[in-house]
């Protein structure tokens, strides 16, 4: 019928904006529309947003979608203002920080005043455009994604008020979220967020998930009943096979993303600095990293020329990536059971060697050990590093890392899964 190709998406997360996170969306909006939907995207004016990075170039991938930018009102721009001086600079990724009495508070209030999260003061807007895109397209389908968690909740209302098919799509874990933890969060806030995410669970016509094993068990506990789809993050075929792969004469050590204290990443750069003696080798960093971390990496690597580059658009992060001879990854703590992250995918896709340090036995490992030249090696399993590291150095020049059926991780073959879900079964129009 008229209305089965028409989907809203609501994302808070979206072109300017930059980070993987965004990327998901992007791409299943840019690829629904090359399979026939009309997509409509409600996201968040980046004048006023809470956006840590900013990628321009995005918006290419994007130019066709129909999108509708609206205003919010954000209490984690002044939260951000009052431990960094700036509304943007300490919007908090991957990590709660704490060191002092003032950051512990800032945290409590973060946790405790603001259910499910600090970016809720958007929902009142973007339910307000949804409302009226409903009405004026004849919209049947919906979808909104999460983190902000927030943001499932004008789907929960969209659904009560229109009866329109609903999907929530949870990037990364609500309550169970590995930072929560350090938000000191009373058991009454905790419980009130626990009423909100079954609900949403419950309420929705379908859960769309990244992962499958733990996340997916932990989700079917709290809606037994629910129907919940694994939907991969993955990379772009044809952005990868775009760019071609560069060398560098020094060993060619490469890491891009998020970088925090939560992720163990010292031990191997010892690794890495100890095998610099008699061998010339280059770090190159890209993305939101702080400073003192890149000071701790050169205070602790002083045989190694360490490079930080600062945070790149997506198209130079995956030329950095194919100039390298082992790239390097560092699963957060708390999370290794729950994420597959699209940079680890697209690690994955460039074919060049990998290095993850972590749980071997979470999801990311399970997929590593797949391939010809991965590893996902603890932390504290210093021995095995060096065996790997010094592995890939012999090989420089001539080695390819392979994961057999990469191609299913295509974020086009991944749209194309979704699409089926979208149009067949009860949903279908």
């Amino acid at each position: 019928m008229k209305d089965a190709k028409k989907i809203l998406i609501l994302t808070y997360y979206w072109p300017p904006s930059g980070g993987s996170g965004v990327q998901r969306w992007m791409y299943f909006a840019k690829y629904l529309k090359q399979l026939g939907w009309t997509p409509y995207v409600i996201t968040v004016d980046e004048k006023q947003a809470s956006y840590p990075v900013l990628d321009f170039e995005l918006l290419d991938e994007v130019k066709d979608i129909q999108v509708i930018k609206t205003d919010t009102k954000e209490p984690i721009r002044f939260y951000s203002l009052v431990v960094s001086g700036k509304p943007d600079k300490g919007v908090p990724q991957g990590q709660v920080p704490k060191k002092s009495l003032f950051r512990k508070c800032a945290a409590f209030v973060r946790g405790n005043f603001f259910i499910p999260d600090a970016r809720k003061g958007w929902n009142t807007y973007a339910k307000s455009e949804a409302e009226k895109l409903i009405l004026q397209r004849g919209i049947k389908k919906v979808i909104t994604t999460g983190p902000p968690h927030s943001t499932h909740l004008i789907g929960l209302e969209l659904k009560v008020k229109f009866g329109v098919h609903w999907w929530a799509d949870f990037r990364d874990p609500w309550t169970d979220i590995f930072y929560n933890k350090d938000l000191y969060r009373t058991a009454w806030v905790k419980s009130i967020d626990a009423r909100l995410e079954e609900k949403v669970l419950k309420t929705a016509e379908g859960i769309f998930t990244t992962v499958g094993g733990n996340l997916v068990r932990k989700l079917q506990i709290k809606a037994p009943e629910q129907s919940i789809h694994i939907l991969p993050n993955g990379y772009d075929a044809s952005l990868m096979s775009s760019i071609p792969k560069a060398s560098q004469k020094p060993f060619h050590v490469v890491y891009t993303g998020l970088l925090t204290e939560n992720q163990d990443y010292l031990p191997v750069i010892k690794v890495l600095d100890e095998l610099a003696g008699p061998k010339n080798i280059r770090l190159s960093l890209a993305g939101n990293i702080p400073i003192d971390i890149i000071k701790k990496i050169k205070n602790n690597a002083p045989n190694i020329e360490v490079v930080y580059k600062g945070y790149l658009a997506h198209k130079d992060v995956i030329s950095l990536m194919k100039s390298g001879d082992l790239l390097l990854n560092f699963l957060f703590k708390g999370a290794d059971q729950d994420m597959i992250s699209g940079k680890l995918l697209e690690y994955l896709a460039s074919q060049v060697p990998i290095l993850s340090i972590g749980n071997p036995k979470s999801e990311a490992g399970r997929l590593l050990i797949k391939s010809s030249l991965a590893r996902m090696i603890d932390a504290n399993d210093v021995d095995a590093q060096k065996i790997f590291i010094q592995k890939v150095f012999r090989l420089k020049g001539k080695a390819t890392n392979i994961l057999p059926e990469i191609d299913k991780w295509s974020r086009k073959n991944i749209t194309s899964v979704l699409n089926n879900i979208l149009a067949q079964g009860k949903f279908a129009h």
